[in-house]
């Protein structure tokens, strides 16, 4: 019997997949017996009693005054730092493409420094920062610090993602756009950019993902009133249910995330679908709209 041919991997025979059955088949024993321990150490220890569970679907007092707050500052923290670290981590990342080697050093020293920081540090010290040379209240210190640490390593990450989208494309996409006339500028933000763009949306997606997560360090350690920091108080007022509230807590993240990653998935379709071409031809339109007073724009027969 003739096997299939693939570019990745043979077809496995009939050993091969046998045993890749028995290892599949052991694996889930395995996994059952794992969630089973699980469960019984949580009955063992009543925590799976419906007492600790029951606030969250009979008490709107559990959701009112510490789930929906602390998602609210989980949200606003999380959306501040998008906003600022996406535009930033561009212009970081492009600044690293510069034909000036200044550009190229200062943006490359930055993007370093920050990004080999842990978060953590990066917010502790932003709001040592703000307690001793702002005059920012105590109240909000904690969102001001969550937001510079997640900004200051976001964007440099973002930084290199960008620079490396744009480098991903073909040396071809940005000497034609030099043959037609076009500057610097022009090539970088109707060339460079809008087909890096598509490629770049899972990692800046999954960076995004990580900005949502990592607001749960303010909690924990500045103060934030967070999702993360929502569980001790609810757990002391509800009967010690710890399991339950991080529980809660976890599926609302989890949430939050597929959400974000659901709409960039749709987004990253749409985009792929909207656009007609990836190759560096230029409508003649486009030509006369780019170029400026002074340039050679040649005309059609010289180009055949």
């Amino acid at each position: 019997m003739k096997r299939d041919a693939t570019v990745l991997y043979d077809v496995p025979g009939p050993r091969a997949r046998r045993r890749n059955l028995l290892w599949t088949a052991l694996f889930l024993i395995a996994l059952a017996a794992l969630i089973w321990w699980v469960l019984a150490s949580l009955a063992d220890k009543g925590q799976l009693e419906w007492a600790k569970w029951e606030p969250f679907f009979t008490d709107s007092r559990v959701w009112s005054t510490y789930l929906l707050p602390a998602l609210k500052n989980t949200l606003i923290g999380a959306a501040l730092s998008m906003v600022i670290a996406l535009p930033l981590g561009a212009v970081l990342g492009i600044a690293r493409l510069s034909d000036h080697a200044w550009v190229r050093g200062v943006a490359g020293t930055i993007v370093e420094f920050f990004r080999a920081i842990p978060v953590l540090i990066l917010m502790l010290f932003a709001n040592a920062a703000y307690s001793e040379f702002t005059d920012v209240s105590p109240e909000n210190r904690p969102l001001y610090a969550v937001v510079t640490g997640l900004v200051l390593y976001n964007a440099s990450v973002l930084a290199e993602v960008v620079r490396a989208g744009i480098l991903a494309l073909p040396l071809g996409q940005t000497d034609a756009a030099k043959a037609i006339g076009m500057r610097k500028g022009q090539i970088m933000l109707h060339v460079l950019l809008p087909q890096a763009v598509t490629a770049m949306l899972p990692a800046l997606v999954s960076q995004l993902v990580v900005i949502v997560k990592d607001t749960a360090l303010g909690g924990a350690m500045l103060g934030f009133s967070e999702l993360l920091a929502s569980v001790r108080p609810m757990s002391a007022n509800y009967g010690a249910n710890t399991i339950a509230s991080f529980t809660i807590v976890a599926v609302i993240f989890i949430v939050l995330n597929f959400a974000l990653t659901t709409f960039a998935a749709w987004l990253e379709g749409r985009l792929r679908r909207g656009k007609k071409t990836t190759g560096a031809v230029v409508g003649a339109e486009a030509v006369e709209e780019l170029a400026t007073p002074g340039e050679h724009v040649p005309p059609k027969d010289e180009t055949k």
